[in-house]
C-alpha cells in the first residue's frame, strides 16, 4: 500500500488537483499547495514547467511560461516537494510533466531525487507505454508509482499495454484534445470508465475539462477520482500571490460535491437493497 493507493476511499471519489510549480513564483507555490489541502484535495499533482507542454491548453501553457520566466528549476520543484512532505506527511504528491526535464540528468537520478523529496508518483505525458524502459524501471526501482494515461482513442488492442505496469491510479483523459477547453459527454465517460475498470484494478480518475462542482459530481458518480487542473490554474493566474484563499474556496466546493457524488437515486436504491438483505 502507498499514500496514493490509500487516497481513493471506497465510499466517495477522490479529488485530484493540479497546479504548476513556480506559478506565480516559487515563493508562492507552497501556500497554494497548502490551500489545495485545506480545500479537501485528496491527491495533488505538481506540474513541472516545460517550454513545449503539448497536451496542455492556454491556461496551463501560460502558467508554464510564467514559471519559466521566473527562473523555476528542477531543484526548486524538488525543494517545494520536500517541504510539502514535511508539512503534509499523509497527502500524496505526484509530479506531472514531460520527458525532457525528467530525463535530462537520467532516469535514475530523477527517480531517486523525486523519492528523496517525498514524491509518491509521476505522470510523464510524452513517454508512452511502448517506451516504458525510458523511465518506468527507474521509477519502480525507487518505489514510485507510474501513473499512465488512457484516452478515448486507447483501443482494446492497446489497453493491456497501457495498464501493464501502471500503478497509483489510471488517468483517463476524457477528450482527445488539450486541457481546459472542452468536456466529454457524461455517457461516453461512463462507458470508458466501465471499460477501463474491467482491464485494471487500479483506481480510474477522470480529467480534462472539469470545472464546476456539478460536473465533478456527475463524473464522481462513476469514477474513482476526478482531476481538476486548468480551473485552479486560472484562479492562480487571476489572483497571483493572493490566490490561496480563492483556491481553498473553489477546491472545497469540488470536495463537497464529490462527498455526495454516490448518494443519488441509484445509491439510495442500492442502500435499500442491502438493508433488506
Amino acid at each position: 500500500m502507498s499514500r496514493l493507493s490509500d487516497a481513493f476511499p471506497a465510499n466517495r471519489p477522490a479529488l485530484v488537483t493540479f497546479v504548476t510549480a513556480g506559478d506565480p513564483d516559487v515563493a508562492s507555490t507552497p501556500a497554494i499547495l497548502d490551500a489545495l489541502v485545506a480545500g479537501g484535495a485528496d491527491v495533488i499533482e505538481l506540474g513541472m514547467p516545460f517550454t513545449d507542454p503539448m497536451a496542455d491548453g492556454p491556461a496551463i501553457q501560460a502558467a508554464n511560461i510564467r514559471s519559466l520566466a521566473g527562473g523555476t528549476t528542477t531543484a526548486d520543484i524538488l525543494n517545494i516537494a520536500r517541504e510539502f512532505r514535511g508539512r503534509h506527511p499523509a497527502v500524496p504528491l505526484v509530479l506531472m510533466g514531460y520527458a525532457n526535464p525528467m530525463l535530462r540528468r537520467g532516469a535514475q537520478w530523477f527517480a531517486e531525487a523525486a523519492r528523496d523529496a517525498g514524491v509518491d508518483g509521476v505522470i510523464c505525458v510524452d513517454v508512452p507505454p511502448e517506451e516504458d524502459d525510458a523511465l518506468g524501471p527507474a521509477l519502480r526501482g525507487a518505489g514510485l508509482d507510474l501513473i499512465r494515461l488512457a484516452t478515448p482513442t486507447t483501443d482494446a488492442a492497446r489497453l493491456p499495454e497501457v495498464v501493464n505496469g501502471a500503478s497509483g491510479f489510471l488517468y483517463y483523459v476524457s477528450v482527445a484534445g488539450i486541457t481546459g477547453l472542452q468536456q466529454a459527454q457524461q455517457g461516453s465517460i461512463e462507458q470508458a470508465v466501465a471499460r477501463l475498470k474491467q482491464a485494471t484494478d487500479v483506481p480510474v480518475a477522470v480529467g480534462f475539462g472539469v470545472r464546476t462542482p456539478e460536473q465533478a459530481r456527475e463524473i464522481g458518480a462513476v469514477a474513482d477520482g476526478v482531476v481538476v487542473g486548468s480551473a485552479i490554474v486560472e484562479i492562480v493566474a487571476q489572483h497571483g500571490a493572493d490566490a490561496p484563499a480563492y483556491v481553498t474556496t473553489y477546491v472545497r466546493s469540488l470536495a463537497d460535491a464529490l462527498a455526495s457524488a454516490r448518494q443519488g437515486p441509484n445509491a439510495l436504491v442500492q442502500a435499500c437493497k442491502e438493508a433488506a438483505r
